[in-house]
């Protein structure tokens, strides 16, 4: 009886290996490097195109699963190259929000801000990044990710060496002033 059980099986398996089906992207595995043990390995889709247009055509938002695993980091210290619960810098932030949801995004934020679409600011909409300089260098060494824009105030979640993850306001002195581009990768 088992071994007739285990045939079965076997030839299930081999039937269901041949698979008519064509896969127009290819999944890639990455390997996520966390700090301390935390290393994790998963297999992310490059740009998961088909998945945005069926999403975009049933009406549903991929920003909003996006924004609720980054607001699920709200109140984590901050870290340097985080990206655990255990600490989580403003790039480690959008990196694992946005790969929890299959979408592999550069780790580091000014490598961010040459993916996706430059948008002006009025076009900003929830899932969008926003980019900052608050260094010395000319360089763009922050991001935060749009939540909600309610009357012409634009929201977004980051990471702050001083109070960790939380969601802040670009009408806020500090983070106008250090602005310097959207981009829309969604």
């Amino acid at each position: 009886m088992i071994r007739n059980l285990f045939i079965c099986c076997l030839l299930l398996c081999f039937c269901a290996c041949k698979s008519g089906k064509k896969t127009v992207e290819k999944p890639r595995t990455i390997s996520v490097k966390g700090t301390g043990t935390d290393h994790r390995t998963v297999t992310v889709e490059a740009w998961p195109a088909e998945r945005m247009e069926k999403e975009k055509s049933s009406g549903k938002s991929m920003a909003d699963p996006i924004i609720k695993t980054a607001l699920s980091y709200n109140g984590t210290r901050y870290k340097y190259g985080g990206t655990t619960r255990k600490g989580m810098d403003c790039s480690g932030l959008v990196y694992v929000s946005f790969l929890e949801h299959d979408i592999a995004l550069q780790r580091a934020s000014y490598q961010m801000a040459t993916q996706g679409k430059k948008i002006k600011l009025k076009e900003v909409r929830k899932g969008d990044l926003l980019f900052f300089k608050t260094g010395r260098k000319n360089r763009i060494n922050h991001v935060g990710l749009v939540v909600d824009i309610k009357d012409e105030a634009i929201r977004f979640i980051h990471s702050t060496t001083s109070r960790g993850v939380l969601v802040s306001s670009l009408k806020e002195g500090y983070w106008n002033h250090a602005f310097t581009e959207a981009r829309r990768i969604l």
